[in-house]
């Protein structure tokens, strides 16, 4: 069921303006007064990686007004085989710089906004409440429940996405739509009522995700914002589409709006519920105790080699990881294997061990579970990737 148009029209179109844009301005349906729209609007984008890379470029290029870019990180090369918004050249930069000067050389007519931080409890409503639509594209659990929680105390739309391995999902959340649209609410909390177990779901750097699945999905995102903004076609709010890249089969989802789902409660209690597993957060004095530096674990290994040092390292992380870069002297071992209990079986409960995973989120889980068992155990703090950086630079990361 379409919806009134979420922004109103900008007082005019430059001559220049009509030039790029007059692909749209002869749609029927879009028009010049849809084109207006979109260079009235705000709009942010919560990500500057897969999702929000080719998000970001065709709402610029479509002529949105105003867009906000929200994100911590720095490009990395591996973020190159899909976050098209960044390049070689950019590797190193803040994401929200480069996406920033990517934007600006499709479009110098769109002001960009960015946001060079995590969005967390503290800024968030702050953040949001300057824009008219949210498009959260985040890699993390923690991340969409507050952008939910977020959109739904502020009454914002939030067009979502999110991708893994082969597999993508997408549709439109909103809270409170207008009154009189026939339009039932629904948010990610009617989909996914509460957070995963921390460690349950891989992320995409645990478990990978095909770079041209993030265009499919992305452009989707991109397209309903564009309908939202301009009244256009049957926004995909109720309906959730998934797509399988292996059968490039999309398929849509009825989603309704759950009649027991509690409301929105403090933003800082997402952060809790989205944490690492209570048992393995260690305090401030277990932590010495139950970690390890990478440089410490590359003396202890030269000292086994020598035979002056015993212990069991052991990479819970997934075969393929594994292959593409290893620290020397660990077996692999993974994590499903510690959580069924088998894997127990391969350890020596009166030897010490020393677990790793990419960045310290698995082990963690894995050492908690060791040590409820009596195990001596401990796990390398920031895992390969803090390896990779102090001591073997010259190794992957990914």
């Amino acid at each position: 069921m379409p919806l009134p148009p979420l922004v109103e029209p900008a007082d005019g179109l430059t001559p220049a303006e009509l030039a790029r844009y007059a692909r749209h301005v002869i749609i029927p349906g879009l028009g010049l007064d849809g084109q207006r729209r979109l260079k009235n609007a705000r709009v942010l984008v919560v990500g500057a990686g897969g999702l929000g890379s080719p998000a970001l470029l065709y709402l610029a290029a479509a002529g949105v007004g105003t867009l906000g870019v929200v994100d911590d990180d720095d490009v990395e090369l591996s973020n190159l085989q899909r976050q098209v918004i960044h390049g070689s050249d950019d590797v190193g930069r803040a994401k929200v710089d480069s996406a920033r000067d990517a934007i600006r050389s499709v479009n110098p007519f769109v002001d960009v906004v960015t946001h060079h931080v995590r969005l967390d409890a503290s800024n968030a409503l702050e953040i949001l409440a300057g824009y008219d639509l949210v498009l959260d594209g985040a890699d993390n659990f923690a991340t969409r429940y507050l952008v939910n929680d977020a959109c739904a105390m502020l009454g914002k739309p939030c067009v979502w996405g999110s991708i893994l391995r082969f597999d993508g999902q997408t549709t439109v959340f909103w809270a409170d739509p207008p009154a009189g649209s026939g339009v039932e609410g629904v948010q990610y909390r009617d989909v996914f009522p509460n957070p995963p177990a921390p460690g349950t779901v891989p992320s995409c750097a645990e478990g990978g995700v095909l770079g041209v699945l993030c265009a499919a999905i992305g452009s989707v995102m991109a397209n309903e914002a564009v309908k939202l903004i301009t009244g256009l076609g049957e926004p995909l709010l109720g309906r959730l589409l998934t797509f399988d890249a292996l059968s490039a089969r999309w398929r849509e989802i009825q989603v309704r709006p759950d009649p027991h789902r509690a409301p929105a409660g403090r933003l800082e209690d997402i952060e809790i519920a989205c944490g690492i597993p209570a048992a393995a957060a260690a305090g401030p004095g277990d932590e010495v105790f139950r970690t390890i530096s990478a440089p410490r674990l590359a003396e202890r290994l030269a000292a086994r080699d020598r035979g002056l040092d015993d212990f069991d390292l052991v990479d819970v992380r997934e075969p393929a990881e594994h292959d593409l870069v290893a620290i020397p002297g660990a077996r692999l071992v993974p994590r499903a294997g510690f959580l069924d209990g088998s894997a127990f079986a391969l350890v020596d409960p009166d030897r010490e061990l020393i677990l790793h995973c990419k960045s310290g989120v698995r082990s963690a889980e894995v050492l908690a579970l060791a040590t409820a068992r009596g195990i001596d155990a401990r796990h390398l703090d920031g895992g390969v990737l803090a390896w990779v950086d102090l001591v073997e630079p010259h190794k992957p990361r990914y």
